[in-house]
This record gives C-alpha cells, structure tokens and sequence, in this order.
C-alpha cells in the first residue's frame, strides 16, 4: 500500500545509518571515516573536520590530515584527542599524522562487542519499523480500506520485508567481524 515505499527507504535508511556508525570502528587498518565524527571548535563554532582538512591514507597504517588553514592544527589535533578515538596525533605544523597502531586480541573482542551491539539497535529500529507498519495497515483494515486478506497479504510482505533487512544487518555485522579479526 501507500507504506510499502517507505517502509523499504526506511530498512535501507536504517541500514546505511549502521554502516556509517561500524566505519567509525578502527579496524587496525587506516580508514579515513574514522575521523567522520570528529568535530573541531573552529573559531568558536563546531565544524566538521572533513570541510577544514583533506584526509588522506598515505600507507596502511596511516592517516594524514592537511588542513586547509596552517593555523588550525593545533585546534584539529584538540580535537582528535578530544574525539577519544584511541590514537594520539603527530603534528609537524604543516600536517597531523595518526598511526593507526595493530590491534591487541583483548581490543579486538571489546570491538566485536561494540559491532553487535550497533547490529542489536539496527534490528530493533528495523523492528520497531515493523511494528510501526503493521500497526498503520491494521488501522486501515479497522477504516474499511483493507479487506481481512488484504491485511493477512500486506502483513506477510511487511514481514518478508523485515526479515530480508535482519539477514543482511547480520551479513554486514559479520563482513566487520571479519575484518576486526583479521591480523
């Protein structure tokens, strides 16, 4: 019905949302989405560090940070500490550069509990939409807009739908796994 649309932009809103939130999971590899949260006090405002900085992997274990302004490195550097994402910045004046350091196993467990857990509140929004569909099409039936095996048909559907979206969450979590576990 007139739900079905967005229910599906909703699923795949849902999903892109966990996507964006494990790329801020180090994963021992140098990522540049590390840094996406990352909000510097640029002149007294709170400004993305992408729009002050370019970004740049120059080898694996590596992230480069030419900021656009020179004077700003000693603010982007506060912030980075600041961000608490486990790595301390080297600044040179001109640049900062991370090392991004090898994961221990103990880290690396902790991490794979930080990635389930962002799978176990994607596939709660991803229920929680459900409930929210099923809820909006059995008011429909009460209106007189659904017959009985309409709803039965559309509630099959919201549910194929949900279902479909919890295995692929479950593939995603398991790719970062995967790499998490990797050495």
């Amino acid at each position: 019905m007139a739900g079905k649309k967005s229910l599906e932009e909703r699923i795949e809103s849902t999903k892109s949302h966990l996507k964006e939130n494990l790329n801020t999971v180090r994963a021992g590899r140098a990522n540049p989405a590390l840094l996406d949260k990352v909000m510097v006090n640029y002149y007294g405002s709170p400004t993305p560090l992408k729009a002050l900085a370019n970004v740049s992997v120059p080898d694996p274990r590596t992230l480069m940070i030419s900021p656009f302004d020179p004077k700003s490195v000693s603010d982007i550097e506060r912030a980075i500490n600041e961000a608490n994402i486990g790595i301390n910045p080297a600044n040179d004046g001109k640049v900062i550069r991370l090392a991004i350091p090898q994961l221990t196993e103990e880290r690396r467990k902790e991490l794979t509990k930080v990635v389930k857990n962002y799978g176990e509140e994607a596939k709660v929004a991803v229920r929680n939409l459900r409930r929210d569909e099923n809820d909006a099409l059995k008011k429909m039936q009460k209106d007189g807009d659904l017959t009985e095996d309409d709803l039965k048909e559309e509630l099959d559907e919201v549910q194929k739908k949900v279902e479909a979206a919890i295995k692929d969450i479950d593939a995603i979590i398991a790719d970062k796994d995967k790499e998490l576990m990797e050495v």
